[in-house]
């Protein structure tokens, strides 16, 4: 897949949102990938049978990564930059997926600028992972459904009551335990001290969250 330099490289987390988006059938739907990346994810949508797919992210380079992935796949997909919701803020959507920066960061907020705020989340890990819970029911027809990828690490509980909160109803759909990758590796050791893991520990665990809207 075609990527700019600086763009997400699509992972496990990448794979396991894949697979849930396959497993919850969008046949028709009108279909929304928030934080694309490449756009491996709203290329998924659109070859399994979504009837429009729009894609967003913050950053220039993955706008540009994504639509030359849908024209080089033959695929027809809208691709806007803008910050999370804000470009299609009017519009309503059957499905929307996201796979989110979740990756506590040590130093403080997640930068503005540069690869890093593809997987920096905040001290918590969860200063993007919240605003989504806040937005996206707004964003849902009736009976829509959110798909959203994160690790264990920045609280699956929380991310529940959060979508609970905001009246929908809200499970984990998928688990899997991940090597970490370079990015968690650098910061295992910060990890440990700041009780995100357990000294040692090299894995984390993923999961996908379903929250339909009633």
């Amino acid at each position: 897949m075609f990527r700019l330099p600086g763009v997400y490289r699509p992972q496990g987390d990448t794979r396991l949102l894949c697979e849930a988006l396959k497993e919850s059938g969008i046949r028709g739907a009108r279909a929304l990938d928030v934080c694309t990346g490449t756009g491996r994810v709203a290329l998924a949508a659109a070859l399994n049978g979504a009837a429009r797919v729009t894609a967003v992210d913050v950053s220039w380079r993955a706008v540009l990564t994504a639509r030359a992935n849908a024209l080089l796949r033959g695929v027809r997909i809208r691709v806007h930059q803008g910050d999370l919701f804000t470009p299609v803020r009017k519009e309503k959507f059957d499905v929307i997926t996201v796979n989110p920066p979740y990756v506590p960061a040590m130093k403080g907020m997640p930068s503005r600028h540069g690869r890093e705020r593809a997987w920096d989340a905040g001290p918590a890990g969860r200063a993007t992972v919240d605003r989504i819970c806040d937005q996206a029911p707004r964003l849902l027809a009736s009976g829509g459904v959110l798909l959203m990828v994160h690790s264990a690490l920045c609280g699956v509980e929380m991310t529940l009551g959060a979508l609970r909160d905001a009246g929908m109803k809200a499970s984990v759909l998928l688990r899997h335990e991940e090597p970490f990758g370079p990015v968690m590796r650098g910061r295992a050791r910060e990890l440990a001290s700041s009780g995100f893991i357990r000294p040692g520990q090299d894995w984390e665990e993923l999961v996908v969250i379903r929250a339909e809207r009633a």
